[in-house]
């Protein structure tokens, strides 16, 4: 799911992994795809690419001085800096409205979860995940749209993580440890209505950040 002004063509847009489910600007056709994955009994996952949780330093003597650090993993796009605050902000309500907007019309309950060892126990329906992508991870457009190229490779990316933590295995790519985590998404769930664990307001949100795509070198075929 990448963010963005909803007022922008394609500034709002979402993909499924597989690219057989796409949209863009209208965030109620979005909640209707995963209302109708609900709706069916099955579980889903919603990857939006913001910041959705964020390091809390310790209150000590120099802890301030850690105050809006990058955390591991981000490199040199720090969710502190102007583009992860923009998307930050722009995110967090947008996710916000998606989860109400699941929460009015699901026709059960949505149980949500940062956590994917949740998820994947059955303890939750609905997963909510960080996307991140980077410039040295943005892949081409598709069909001319990198907002929706964005989107696709952020889902994948997910899949594989998902596929690794179904082997038991669960990873993110990006950690607020050793500093504490504020956990915007579970914020969000609370705010919209949707059921889900308050110990997860301090845990970590995991984090699928896009990966450099492998260029075969010259000569090979």
């Amino acid at each position: 799911m990448d963010v963005g002004s909803v007022r922008r063509k394609g500034g709002f847009s979402w993909s499924t992994a597989d690219a057989q489910q796409r949209g863009q600007d209208d965030p109620s056709q979005l909640g209707d795809a995963l209302v109708a994955v609900l709706n069916r009994g099955d579980r889903v996952a919603l990857v939006f690419e913001c910041p959705l949780s964020v390091p809390i330093p310790d209150v000590s003597e120099a802890g301030w001085t850690d105050l809006g650090r990058a955390r591991t993993g981000e490199g040199n796009r720090s969710w502190s800096a102007g583009a992860g605050t923009g998307a930050l902000a722009t995110g967090l309500v947008q996710l916000t409205w998606v989860l109400h907007y699941l929460q009015l019309h699901a026709d059960g309950d949505v149980r949500a979860t940062t956590q994917i060892s949740v998820l994947l126990a059955g303890a939750a329906n609905l997963l909510v995940a960080e996307a991140m992508v980077t410039s040295d991870g943005k892949p081409e457009p598709v069909d001319g749209l990198q907002d929706h190229a964005d989107a696709l490779a952020a889902a994948r990316r997910f899949e594989e993580l998902l596929e690794v933590a179904a082997c038991g295995e669960a990873s993110s790519d990006v950690a607020c440890a050793p500093q504490r985590a504020l956990n915007l998404a579970a914020t969000a769930a609370l705010h919209a209505g949707v059921l889900i664990d308050l110990a997860e307001l301090q845990q970590e949100v995991l984090v699928a950040k896009t990966r450099p795509a492998l260029t075969q070198p010259e000569g090979d075929d």
